[in-house]
């Protein structure tokens, strides 16, 4: 039928999609007309010559990690180059095996499922962004996995540069405000896109839609009527007017609009429907049956067997259904209702005695399948009332599910079997075990908690199965939903896994990185594990509480034999076992950036980095090859690191990580570069996320916000955030790794004159860091001393920047050491303005270097009033249409879309003279504000 009623939701589709990239979700309730919109809109674009890939959700659906992407995939061959696809693809031949001779070979397989979902899911941006200019349709949301929600959720975060998604749900199954991608989702900046709602069709619309099908006989009577009964509701509409012009062939079409008139509009599209079904032949209604209780996409030899009849007979069948637009063909050759509504009412309509009889041979049809669907078979025996058979078939789909890694669909079967009333002990127990089991493996977190709760419940459980379920929940609690609860259940797992030392000794593990408790209870934790395993034969679980064990000690501050790193095992036939040393490697190596061995970590990181290339173990990829980029921050390889650290979050938009990371090196860097604004934002950004992952990550942002808020003059801000961080710092004793907190919250209390609690800072560092190898901390306990001393005795205060400055050159950060010589002179020139003159040069030599713009301008501000610098006079060197080293901070802070009044004050000029380096810089350039940053990096090209 024509399409109407559309005109602007169709328009804002498609040019929503032609504006890559975009994210379009398109909502209404069940017959509105969503599909209808895409599959419109879609052909344009096909028409285009736009690649077209399309995917559906259905409430039947088999195991398949990630089933509707994966279907939307496999149609993607016309689109591929024949070769040179990116080696990440490679993870996706398994799934797409009829694209597999055109895709990379898989990495080696890996028993970490979290890693396996890491690798699928770069595989599919990588398809995605191979394929260019193209369009992801994934259509009826209301049905999705939660495997494939988490993977559109994170595609949209982070969509290929030319790709648009179209994602379509009901809102009378979701909710209207349930989020369809199960977490809030707010399109990032750079992805345009949009929300379409669907209404009701109007009046006019629908006689618009009788014209194109009845032609004159259409009249505004009719349009009435339809409207009357659908309530401007498309699909009871069309459905009214396909039954009307079957009738219009045999009795004419006088009074038409009146033989809709009788029935009530809830009814409109059942009694549409089902005039047409009793219309049909003996041959035609069986089939449709078929359909009917199959309820998915079934092909033509099934529905044959399941109706019962011959190859013609199911033909004939099959075709008057179709002409009747009771079933429709998909692109695989498979038969269905054209809408769910239309198949609930076929179903109905089949006597009671029949449906049992269909469902029977169904099951008989579907048993004998080279590969038995197991999710349909479920079905099939609970619709016959066998609920011993159904709890069995359900469990054999879990367990088939789960071993191809479709914790989706496992989870939904999982739910469904405890729901059930007066459920047996023992099926509870076996199926709360495969759900503890999914906890690792990307489930939907808060509702797999909810439910192992609820399950915990019950007195019958075995304390065995009590201890391993609340294994599952604490780990889900302490690692997925960051809640403080989760140690407590791991605590009470620990007592009740008793005679399971292995998992005790996981839990135990996982406790000892609970960093809130502080380091005593962490090494209770991992001494009782050692224990634990010690007459163990599990190599994975001792090597798991051995690399712990190197971790704590690193995180110490104790000095470490770093000879131990030799002895762990690089090569064995158990990959789980090198993956542990992957682990070790890394988490060794992140301890020892944090407390100051920059080069043992660097070695250690890129062993690290490579091992878990080698054995596929790509999180301690990610994490790795992330801090690796925070180790070139703190060295000052400040070049392009922006976008390296961009393309690291694309690489892995799975990982949260890398977003946090980047978060606080665009804060340091925006810092640096005297864009205030920008580094609070980004120091933001990565605080509201800190906690979530480890209490580091936490102390750094907020050094950061305090740091920000002290540059824009607001120190009772900065100490605020200072004291929260102390308290989290005070609690969890990771004073070796707390960097840069400690004088940015002794500078904090300053500022606040509050000179006794800046003074108990430095008192409780001192304290913590006695006789520890932590250099980090050292030389930022210097700089808390020296600040304390700044203005009794600004000569020692001045000895205590200079150490510092030393311990930071030693260390190898060379803004660090810039700022500790800004220090130094500034203490300097309270006694001798002269003897300030080396560490400033020192400090401005260290800043220009590494583009610090904002740290520059302050350094050459404190020369300048500090009598250091040769006034210019008139004969000053001339730059004629050249840029100024002035003009071209300038610029380059408008690069950055900085305001005037934020230049002013990262340069320390005033408006006026600012607005006369922009007017020279834009002139001399030839340029404008917005086109500034092209034309410069052209002006630095030509030098």
């Amino acid at each position: 039928m024509r399409f109407v009623g559309r005109e602007r939701e169709f328009d804002l589709l498609l040019s929503a999609v032609r504006h890559p990239p975009a994210v379009v979700l398109v909502e209404g309730e069940a017959g509105i007309g969503k599909s209808r919109l895409i599959a419109e809109a879609t052909a344009a674009l096909a028409r285009e010559g736009r690649p077209v890939l399309a995917g559906f959700c259905h409430p039947l659906r088999e195991p398949l990690p990630y089933g509707p992407v994966v279907d939307a995939l496999g149609k993607a061959g016309a689109w591929l180059p024949i070769t040179g696809l990116p080696p990440a693809t490679g993870a996706l031949a398994p799934l797409l095996p009829d694209l597999a001779d055109r895709l990379p070979p898989p990495p080696p397989p890996t028993d970490d499922p979290r890693a396996e979902r890491l690798r699928v899911i770069q595989g599919v941006r990588s398809l995605l962004a191979t394929i260019g200019a193209a369009v992801l349709v994934v259509e009826d949301l209301h049905w999705v996995d939660e495997a494939t929600r988490e993977l559109l959720l994170l595609l949209a975060r982070d969509l290929p540069p030319h790709l648009s998604l179209v994602l379509s749900h009901r809102t009378d199954a979701t909710g209207a405000h349930t989020p369809v991608l199960g977490s809030a989702y707010r399109r990032p900046p750079g992805i345009s896109g949009a929300v379409i709602p669907l209404s009701r069709l109007g009046e006019s619309d629908l006689h618009d839609l009788a014209t194109d099908s009845l032609g004159f006989h259409a009249t505004p009577a009719l349009a009435a009527a339809l409207f009357a009964r659908s309530e401007g509701l498309p699909l009871v509409a069309e459905e009214d007017l396909l039954t009307l012009a079957e009738h219009a062939r045999t009795d004419g079409f006088e009074g038409i609009a009146g033989r809709l008139r009788d029935a009530d509009v809830p009814r409109g599209l059942r009694e549409a429907l089902t005039e047409r079904l009793a219309g049909l032949s003996p041959e035609g209604a069986a089939v449709t049956a078929a359909a009917a209780v199959l309820a998915v996409p079934a092909t033509q030899e099934l529905l044959t067997a399941i109706a019962g009849l011959e190859d013609e007979q199911a033909e004939r069948g099959l075709v008057e259904a179709l002409d009747a637009s009771i079933l429709r063909e998909n692109d695989g050759g498979r038969y269905a209702f054209r809408h769910v509504l239309a198949q609930q009412v076929a179903y109905g309509y089949v006597h009671g005695p029949r449906r049992i009889r269909l469902h029977q041979r169904a099951l008989e049809e579907l048993r004998q399948q080279p590969t038995p669907p197991l999710v349909q078979i479920a079905h099939h025996t609970r619709a016959l009332g066998d609920r011993a058979a159904w709890l069995k078939a359900a469990e054999q789909a879990v367990d088939h599910a789960t071993a191809i890694g479709d914790t989706g669909t496992a989870e939904t079967l999982i739910g469904q079997i405890l729901d059930e009333p007066d459920l047996d002990p023992a099926v509870r127990s076996r199926t709360a075990l495969a759900l503890a089991g999914l906890t690792t493996r990307g489930v939907d977190a808060a509702a797999c908690a909810g439910r192992l709760r609820r399950i915990l419940a019950d007195p019958q459980l075995s304390r065995a199965a009590r201890g391993e379920i609340r294994l599952g929940l604490g780990v889900v609690m302490f690692n997925e939903l960051a809640d403080a609860a989760g140690a407590e259940e791991l605590e009470k797992a620990v007592e009740e896994l008793g005679e399971d030392p292995v998992r005790a000794a996981r839990a135990m593990s996982t406790l000892a990185l609970n960093e809130m408790k502080g380091q005593k209870a962490a090494w209770a934790w991992q001494e009782r594990a050692e224990r634990s395993v010690e007459k163990e034969t599990d190599e994975v679980v001792k090597a798991l509480v051995h690399g712990n064990r190197l971790m704590l000690l690193v995180q110490s501050g104790d000095p470490f034999d770093w000879s131990l790193m030799d002895t762990l095992p690089r090569r064995s036939d158990d990959p789980e076992l090198v993956r542990q040393t992957v682990r070790a490697l890394f988490n060794v190596a992140d301890s020892a950036f944090e407390i100051g061995h920059d080069r043992r970590a660097l070695s250690l990181l890129e062993e690290a980095r490579d091992l878990a290339r080698r054995v596929g173990y790509p999180m301690a990829e990610c994490y790795s090859i992330v801090t690796l980029l925070r180790t070139e921050l703190m060295a000052g390889l400040w070049d392009a690191l922006e976008e390296r650290f961009a393309d690291t979050v694309a690489t892995y938009p799975a990982m949260t990580l890398p977003r946090i990371e980047q978060a606080l090196c665009l804060g340091r860097l925006a810092a640096a570069q005297g864009r205030r604004a920008q580094a609070l934002e980004h120091f933001t950004t990565a605080a509201e996320e800190g906690p979530r992952h480890n209490v580091g990550t936490a102390l750094r942002a907020a050094a950061g916000l305090t740091t920000a808020h002290l540059a824009q003059g607001a120190p009772s801000l900065a100490r605020a955030v200072a004291g929260k961080a102390m308290e989290l710092l005070r609690r969890s004793g990771t004073w070796p790794r707390a960097t840069g907190l400690v004088p940015a919250a002794v500078e904090a209390a300053l500022a606040c004159d509050d000179r006794s609690a800046a003074e108990q800072l430095v008192e409780d560092a001192t304290r913590a860091l006695a006789g520890k190898d932590t250099p980090a901390a050292t030389a930022e306990l210097h700089l808390a001393r020296g600040l304390l001393a700044m203005d009794a005795e600004p000569s020692r205060a001045a000895d205590h920047f200079a150490a510092a400055q030393h311990l930071w050159q030693d260390i190898g950060r060379p803004y660090e050491t810039a700022l500790a010589a800004e220090h130094r002179a500034r203490a300097c020139a309270e006694s001798d303005p002269a003897e300030a003159a080396p560490p400033l040069a020192q400090a401005v030599a260290g800043f220009t270097e590494l583009g610090a713009t904002g740290d520059l301008a302050r350094a050459d501000n404190l020369s300048r009033h500090l009598g250091l610098t040769r006034p210019e006079t008139v004969g000053r060197r001339g730059y004629g249409n050249r840029l100024s080293p002035r003009e071209r901070q300038v610029a380059e802070l408008l690069a950055q879309n900085a305001t005037n009044q934020q230049i002013a004050e990262a340069l320390f000029l005033s408006p006026r003279t600012v607005e006369q380096h922009v007017a020279n810089a834009l002139r001399k350039l030839g340029t404008t504000r917005k086109n500034i940053g092209a034309k410069l990096s052209e002006d630095e090209a030509a030098d």
